[in-house]
């Protein structure tokens, strides 16, 4: 009765089980507005991104996790976050 009560073993080979999972950033660009810097004080054009963090399985993107804005500068490259509000609020060209 060797082996009757191992269920990790079949026939001799073991059964493996392997799941592949992680997490996805995408990043969308929603658009550029005209405005001024809050770094630099400049008037110049601000780009606004989406980045949206789902939970992946296999490489499959499955539950969203996080969903942040942000608004970068493109004289001086500052890039700070904004609210959901603000980025559909602004004018974006």
């Amino acid at each position: 009765m060797a082996g009757s009560g191992d269920f990790s073993r079949l026939s001799g080979y073991w059964l493996a089980m392997f799941f592949i999972f992680g997490l996805r950033t995408k990043v969308n660009r929603s658009g550029v507005v005209q405005q001024v810097c809050r770094h630099c004080g400049n008037q110049a054009a601000q780009v606004i991104t989406r980045r949206s963090t789902k939970f992946t399985l296999f490489f499959i993107p499955l539950i969203p996790i996080r969903t942040r804005y942000a608004q970068q500068c493109t004289f001086c490259g500052a890039e700070y976050e904004i609210s959901k509000s603000d980025a559909e609020r602004l004018p974006v060209g």
